[in-house]
Protein backbone atom coordinates (compact mmCIF):
# COMPACT_ATOMS: atom_id res chain seq x y z
CA UNK A 1 0.00 0.00 0.00
CA UNK A 2 1.43 3.33 -0.87
CA UNK A 3 1.85 5.52 1.91
CA UNK A 4 0.10 9.09 2.16
CA UNK A 5 1.36 12.18 3.45
CA UNK A 6 -1.51 14.90 3.58
CA UNK A 7 0.07 17.78 5.64
CA UNK A 8 1.36 19.52 2.31
CA UNK A 9 -1.50 19.17 0.47
CA UNK A 10 -4.09 20.85 2.41
CA UNK A 11 -3.83 24.12 4.92
CA UNK A 12 -3.70 24.56 8.22
CA UNK A 13 -6.93 25.67 9.72
CA UNK A 14 -8.06 25.54 13.07
CA UNK A 15 -11.69 24.17 14.34
CA UNK A 16 -13.33 23.38 17.90
CA UNK A 17 -13.05 20.03 18.79
CA UNK A 18 -14.44 18.66 21.94
CA UNK A 19 -12.04 16.48 24.51
CA UNK A 20 -13.54 13.24 24.52
CA UNK A 21 -11.30 11.60 27.32
CA UNK A 22 -8.27 12.18 28.67
CA UNK A 23 -6.46 8.90 29.97
CA UNK A 24 -3.16 9.05 32.24
CA UNK A 25 -0.15 7.37 30.62
CA UNK A 26 2.10 8.05 33.40
CA UNK A 27 2.82 10.28 36.20
CA UNK A 28 3.69 13.12 33.90
CA UNK A 29 1.54 12.38 30.64
CA UNK A 30 -1.80 11.59 29.46
CA UNK A 31 -3.64 11.06 26.32
CA UNK A 32 -5.77 13.37 25.07
CA UNK A 33 -8.68 12.12 22.87
CA UNK A 34 -10.69 14.47 20.52
CA UNK A 35 -14.33 13.69 19.35
CA UNK A 36 -14.22 14.31 15.51
CA UNK A 37 -17.69 15.12 13.67
CA UNK A 38 -18.79 13.85 11.23
CA UNK A 39 -18.79 16.95 9.04
CA UNK A 40 -14.81 17.04 9.39
CA UNK A 41 -13.75 13.54 9.41
CA UNK A 42 -12.28 13.97 6.24
CA UNK A 43 -10.33 16.99 7.55
CA UNK A 44 -9.04 15.28 10.16
CA UNK A 45 -7.61 12.01 8.02
CA UNK A 46 -3.98 11.73 8.23
CA UNK A 47 -0.64 9.77 8.19
CA UNK A 48 1.04 7.76 10.31
CA UNK A 49 3.63 10.16 12.25
CA UNK A 50 1.92 13.29 11.68
CA UNK A 51 1.03 15.91 14.30
CA UNK A 52 -1.79 18.27 15.83
CA UNK A 53 -1.59 22.00 16.84
CA UNK A 54 -3.51 22.76 19.88
CA UNK A 55 -4.65 26.24 21.14
CA UNK A 56 -6.31 27.36 23.73
CA UNK A 57 -6.14 30.54 26.31
CA UNK A 58 -4.35 30.07 29.65
CA UNK A 59 -4.38 33.54 32.50
CA UNK A 60 -5.21 34.89 29.26
CA UNK A 61 -2.53 34.60 26.85
CA UNK A 62 -2.85 32.71 23.51
CA UNK A 63 -0.62 29.77 23.63
CA UNK A 64 -0.31 26.84 21.19
CA UNK A 65 1.77 23.73 21.15
CA UNK A 66 2.25 20.67 18.94
CA UNK A 67 1.76 16.99 19.58
CA UNK A 68 1.87 13.76 17.46
CA UNK A 69 -1.13 11.61 16.53
CA UNK A 70 -0.91 8.53 19.14
CA UNK A 71 -3.56 6.13 17.56
CA UNK A 72 -3.74 4.84 13.80
CA UNK A 73 -6.52 6.09 12.06
CA UNK A 74 -9.63 5.98 13.06
CA UNK A 75 -13.17 8.02 12.19
CA UNK A 76 -14.61 10.20 14.45
CA UNK A 77 -11.69 10.35 17.13
CA UNK A 78 -8.38 11.75 17.16
CA UNK A 79 -5.79 11.49 19.79
CA UNK A 80 -2.62 13.19 21.09
CA UNK A 81 0.16 12.47 23.84
CA UNK A 82 1.08 15.47 26.34
CA UNK A 83 4.15 14.80 28.42
CA UNK A 84 4.19 17.30 31.24
CA UNK A 85 7.46 19.50 30.51
CA UNK A 86 9.38 21.68 33.13
CA UNK A 87 7.92 25.18 33.45
CA UNK A 88 5.69 23.83 29.85
CA UNK A 89 2.47 26.37 30.59
CA UNK A 90 0.50 23.82 27.47
CA UNK A 91 1.68 20.96 28.81
CA UNK A 92 1.10 21.59 32.30
CA UNK A 93 -2.38 22.78 32.14
CA UNK A 94 -3.23 19.83 30.23
CA UNK A 95 -2.10 17.24 32.29
CA UNK A 96 -3.42 19.10 35.61
CA UNK A 97 -6.56 20.64 34.54
CA UNK A 98 -7.98 19.31 30.94
CA UNK A 99 -11.21 17.07 31.46
CA UNK A 100 -13.52 15.32 29.05
CA UNK A 101 -15.95 18.39 27.73
CA UNK A 102 -13.55 20.85 27.33
CA UNK A 103 -13.06 22.16 23.76
CA UNK A 104 -10.13 23.44 22.50
CA UNK A 105 -8.52 24.69 19.15
CA UNK A 106 -7.30 21.61 16.87
CA UNK A 107 -5.71 22.30 13.59
CA UNK A 108 -6.20 20.09 10.92
CA UNK A 109 -3.02 17.26 11.00
CA UNK A 110 0.23 18.01 9.53
CA UNK A 111 3.58 17.32 9.02
CA UNK A 112 5.87 15.31 6.36
CA UNK A 113 7.39 13.03 9.31
CA UNK A 114 5.38 9.73 6.84
CA UNK A 115 6.98 6.85 5.64
CA UNK A 116 8.46 6.84 2.28
CA UNK A 117 8.26 2.84 1.35
CA UNK A 118 5.74 2.95 -1.24
CA UNK A 119 5.56 -1.20 -0.27
CA UNK A 120 5.82 -2.74 2.52
CA UNK A 121 5.74 -5.97 1.88
CA UNK A 122 9.46 -7.61 2.75
CA UNK A 123 10.59 -4.31 4.29
CA UNK A 124 12.72 -3.83 7.91
CA UNK A 125 11.56 -0.25 9.50
CA UNK A 126 13.31 0.60 12.86
CA UNK A 127 12.25 3.20 14.95
CA UNK A 128 14.57 4.58 17.61
CA UNK A 129 12.59 7.27 19.92
CA UNK A 130 13.44 8.81 23.53
CA UNK A 131 10.75 9.66 26.10
CA UNK A 132 7.42 11.33 24.15
CA UNK A 133 9.54 10.53 21.20
CA UNK A 134 7.34 7.31 20.71
CA UNK A 135 4.11 8.82 20.14
CA UNK A 136 4.72 9.30 16.22
CA UNK A 137 6.72 6.03 16.01
CA UNK A 138 3.88 4.09 17.53
CA UNK A 139 1.80 4.99 15.10
CA UNK A 140 3.95 4.11 12.26
CA UNK A 141 4.69 0.80 13.79
CA UNK A 142 0.84 -0.29 13.63
CA UNK A 143 1.01 0.82 9.95
CA UNK A 144 3.90 -1.32 9.55
CA UNK A 145 2.78 -4.40 11.11
CA UNK A 146 -1.08 -4.43 9.92
CA UNK A 147 -0.50 -3.55 6.56
CA UNK A 148 1.70 -6.30 5.26
CA UNK A 149 1.68 -10.00 6.40
CA UNK A 150 5.82 -9.91 5.76
CA UNK A 151 6.84 -6.53 6.89
CA UNK A 152 8.99 -6.05 10.46
CA UNK A 153 9.38 -3.44 12.87
CA UNK A 154 12.03 -2.97 15.11
CA UNK A 155 12.04 -0.16 18.22
CA UNK A 156 14.64 0.99 20.07
CA UNK A 157 13.23 2.80 22.81
CA UNK A 158 14.70 4.74 25.52
CA UNK A 159 13.55 6.65 28.91
CA UNK A 160 14.77 6.90 32.34
CA UNK A 161 13.00 4.09 34.06
CA UNK A 162 10.39 1.52 33.44
CA UNK A 163 8.15 3.77 35.07
CA UNK A 164 8.18 6.82 32.31
CA UNK A 165 7.52 4.70 29.32
CA UNK A 166 4.78 5.89 27.85
CA UNK A 167 2.34 3.19 26.00
CA UNK A 168 3.74 0.86 28.05
CA UNK A 169 0.60 -1.66 27.32
CA UNK A 170 0.13 -0.94 23.87
CA UNK A 171 3.71 -1.69 23.06
CA UNK A 172 3.21 -4.92 24.50
CA UNK A 173 0.42 -5.62 22.65
CA UNK A 174 1.78 -5.29 19.71
CA UNK A 175 4.48 -7.50 21.10
CA UNK A 176 1.89 -10.51 22.00
CA UNK A 177 0.19 -9.81 18.44
CA UNK A 178 2.94 -10.08 16.28
CA UNK A 179 5.80 -12.02 17.91
CA UNK A 180 7.72 -12.83 14.87
CA UNK A 181 7.95 -9.02 13.65
CA UNK A 182 8.32 -6.84 16.04
CA UNK A 183 10.92 -6.42 18.19
CA UNK A 184 10.96 -4.00 21.30
CA UNK A 185 14.40 -3.17 23.11
CA UNK A 186 13.70 -1.17 25.93
CA UNK A 187 16.73 1.31 26.89
CA UNK A 188 16.52 2.29 30.60
CA UNK A 189 19.17 5.25 31.47
CA UNK A 190 18.39 4.83 35.12
CA UNK A 191 17.21 1.31 35.63
CA UNK A 192 19.76 -1.48 35.71
CA UNK A 193 18.24 -4.10 33.18
CA UNK A 194 19.43 -7.63 32.46
CA UNK A 195 21.63 -6.54 29.04
CA UNK A 196 24.29 -4.17 30.37
CA UNK A 197 23.74 -2.94 26.37
CA UNK A 198 20.45 -1.43 27.65
CA UNK A 199 21.20 0.01 31.03
CA UNK A 200 22.32 3.37 31.09
CA UNK A 201 22.64 6.33 28.50
CA UNK A 202 22.09 5.48 24.88
CA UNK A 203 25.69 7.38 23.75
CA UNK A 204 27.61 6.88 20.88
CA UNK A 205 29.47 3.52 22.18
CA UNK A 206 26.31 1.68 22.78
CA UNK A 207 24.51 2.74 19.59
CA UNK A 208 27.29 1.61 17.64
CA UNK A 209 27.20 -1.67 19.10
CA UNK A 210 23.49 -2.10 18.65
CA UNK A 211 24.06 -1.39 15.10
CA UNK A 212 26.77 -3.47 14.86
CA UNK A 213 25.30 -6.38 16.62
CA UNK A 214 21.71 -6.22 16.60
CA UNK A 215 20.26 -4.06 14.09
CA UNK A 216 22.58 -4.20 11.21
CA UNK A 217 21.65 -0.64 8.61
CA UNK A 218 22.70 -3.20 6.04
CA UNK A 219 19.58 -4.95 6.73
CA UNK A 220 16.93 -1.80 6.98
CA UNK A 221 15.02 -0.48 4.45
CA UNK A 222 13.94 2.66 6.50
CA UNK A 223 14.70 4.63 9.91
CA UNK A 224 12.16 6.67 12.12
CA UNK A 225 14.21 8.64 14.77
CA UNK A 226 12.27 10.66 17.31
CA UNK A 227 13.64 12.59 20.13
CA UNK A 228 15.82 15.30 21.29
CA UNK A 229 17.93 16.89 18.68
CA UNK A 230 21.46 14.79 20.45
CA UNK A 231 19.91 11.78 20.08
CA UNK A 232 18.42 12.43 16.58
CA UNK A 233 21.53 13.83 15.41
CA UNK A 234 23.88 11.31 16.66
CA UNK A 235 21.78 8.59 14.86
CA UNK A 236 21.88 10.27 11.85
CA UNK A 237 25.71 10.33 12.02
CA UNK A 238 25.83 6.74 12.99
CA UNK A 239 24.15 5.80 10.08
CA UNK A 240 25.62 7.98 7.24
CA UNK A 241 28.94 6.95 8.79
CA UNK A 242 27.16 2.77 7.62
CA UNK A 243 26.81 3.94 4.44
CA UNK A 244 23.22 4.50 4.74
CA UNK A 245 21.78 7.40 2.49
CA UNK A 246 19.70 10.23 3.84
CA UNK A 247 16.48 9.28 1.98
CA UNK A 248 16.21 6.34 3.61
CA UNK A 249 16.38 8.50 7.39
CA UNK A 250 12.82 9.84 8.57
CA UNK A 251 12.97 12.03 11.94
CA UNK A 252 11.34 14.45 13.64
CA UNK A 253 12.84 16.26 16.86
CA UNK A 254 10.39 17.07 19.79
CA UNK A 255 12.81 19.76 21.08
CA UNK A 256 15.99 21.93 19.02
CA UNK A 257 18.24 21.43 21.21
CA UNK A 258 17.71 25.28 22.81
CA UNK A 259 16.33 24.96 25.75
CA UNK A 260 14.70 27.80 27.37
CA UNK A 261 13.60 29.52 23.82
CA UNK A 262 9.87 30.32 24.69
CA UNK A 263 7.20 29.77 21.85
CA UNK A 264 5.87 33.11 21.47
CA UNK A 265 1.94 33.88 21.91
CA UNK A 266 1.94 36.96 19.65
CA UNK A 267 3.79 38.75 17.48
CA UNK A 268 6.34 40.83 19.13
CA UNK A 269 6.21 44.49 19.25
CA UNK A 270 7.86 46.60 16.05
CA UNK A 271 7.77 49.86 15.23
CA UNK A 272 8.42 51.66 12.30
CA UNK A 273 10.56 55.06 13.08
CA UNK A 274 9.81 58.07 10.44
CA UNK A 275 12.31 57.85 7.87
CA UNK A 276 13.85 54.37 8.76
CA UNK A 277 14.55 52.00 5.98
CA UNK A 278 12.46 49.10 5.62
CA UNK A 279 11.59 45.74 3.97
CA UNK A 280 8.39 45.17 2.31
CA UNK A 281 6.98 41.96 3.14
CA UNK A 282 3.70 40.92 1.18
CA UNK A 283 2.47 37.32 1.74
CA UNK A 284 -1.29 35.84 0.41
CA UNK A 285 -2.88 33.62 2.99
CA UNK A 286 -6.54 31.76 2.34
CA UNK A 287 -7.01 33.60 -0.86
CA UNK A 288 -6.45 37.22 0.68
CA UNK A 289 -3.39 39.51 0.43
CA UNK A 290 -2.02 41.04 3.60
CA UNK A 291 1.73 43.53 3.38
CA UNK A 292 3.61 45.12 6.33
CA UNK A 293 6.76 46.89 6.42
CA UNK A 294 9.42 45.73 8.42
CA UNK A 295 12.63 47.73 10.09
CA UNK A 296 15.82 46.35 8.69
CA UNK A 297 17.21 47.29 12.13
CA UNK A 298 14.06 44.99 13.80
CA UNK A 299 15.57 41.73 11.88
CA UNK A 300 12.51 40.50 12.48
CA UNK A 301 11.14 37.17 10.95
CA UNK A 302 8.70 36.83 8.04
CA UNK A 303 6.08 35.25 10.54
CA UNK A 304 6.37 38.13 13.36
CA UNK A 305 5.97 40.92 10.55
CA UNK A 306 2.82 38.96 9.46
CA UNK A 307 1.25 37.98 12.68
CA UNK A 308 1.41 41.99 13.38
CA UNK A 309 -1.10 42.48 10.73
CA UNK A 310 -2.83 38.96 10.42
CA UNK A 311 -3.52 37.10 13.39
CA UNK A 312 -4.40 34.40 11.36
CA UNK A 313 -1.12 33.44 10.17
CA UNK A 314 -0.39 29.66 10.30
CA UNK A 315 2.45 28.86 12.93
CA UNK A 316 2.44 26.15 16.57
CA UNK A 317 6.35 25.75 17.89
CA UNK A 318 8.13 28.74 16.29
CA UNK A 319 11.56 27.11 16.68
CA UNK A 320 11.86 25.55 12.84
CA UNK A 321 10.64 21.95 13.88
CA UNK A 322 7.25 21.77 13.25
CA UNK A 323 6.78 22.96 10.02
CA UNK A 324 3.32 24.81 10.73
CA UNK A 325 4.46 28.01 9.47
CA UNK A 326 5.77 26.92 5.59
CA UNK A 327 5.54 29.52 2.59
CA UNK A 328 6.72 29.55 -0.58
CA UNK A 329 8.84 32.48 -1.49
CA UNK A 330 7.10 33.95 -4.95
CA UNK A 331 9.66 36.99 -4.81
CA UNK A 332 12.15 38.54 -3.02
CA UNK A 333 14.76 36.17 -1.25
CA UNK A 334 15.45 35.41 2.38
CA UNK A 335 17.65 33.31 4.74
CA UNK A 336 16.37 30.86 7.16
CA UNK A 337 18.11 30.52 10.72
CA UNK A 338 17.09 26.72 11.15
CA UNK A 339 15.24 24.08 9.81
CA UNK A 340 13.94 20.67 11.27
CA UNK A 341 11.25 20.34 9.34
CA UNK A 342 11.56 21.01 5.26
CA UNK A 343 12.96 18.60 2.87
CA UNK A 344 15.57 19.10 0.57
CA UNK A 345 13.33 19.22 -2.55
CA UNK A 346 11.09 21.89 -0.65
CA UNK A 347 13.95 24.17 -0.67
CA UNK A 348 14.86 24.22 -3.95
CA UNK A 349 11.21 24.63 -4.90
CA UNK A 350 11.20 27.61 -2.81
CA UNK A 351 9.61 27.07 0.19
CA UNK A 352 10.23 28.02 3.96
CA UNK A 353 9.46 28.26 7.23
CA UNK A 354 8.58 31.99 7.97
CA UNK A 355 9.24 31.55 12.08
CA UNK A 356 13.39 31.13 10.99
CA UNK A 357 13.53 33.40 7.85
CA UNK A 358 14.25 36.69 7.20
CA UNK A 359 14.52 39.22 4.50
CA UNK A 360 17.66 39.86 2.33
CA UNK A 361 15.38 41.65 -0.42
CA UNK A 362 13.75 44.76 -0.30
CA UNK A 363 10.63 43.59 -1.16
CA UNK A 364 9.70 39.66 -0.81
CA UNK A 365 6.38 37.72 -1.48
CA UNK A 366 5.49 34.27 0.48
CA UNK A 367 2.62 32.41 -0.45
CA UNK A 368 1.29 30.35 2.73
CA UNK A 369 -1.60 28.85 0.36
CA UNK A 370 1.36 27.82 -2.17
Amino acid sequence: MAAINLGRTRRATFHDLTVADVRPLTESSVEVTFAVPDDLVDDYRYAAGQYLALRTTIDGEDVRRSYSICRPPADGSISVAIKRDLGGVFSSWANEQLHPGDTLQVMTPQGAFTSNLAELDGKRVVGVAAGSGITPVITMAHRVLSQSDTARFDLLFTNRSSLDVMFVEELADLKDRYPQRFALHHVLSREQRAAPIMSGRLDEEKLRTILTTLIPPSMVDEWVLCGPFELVQLCRDLLAEFGVESSHIRFELFTTGEPGQATPTRARPVEVQQGERTVAIDFRLDGTSGSVASPVSANETILNAALRVRADVPFACAGGVCGTCRAKVVEGSVSMTENYALEADEIERGYVLTCQSHPTSERVFVDYDA
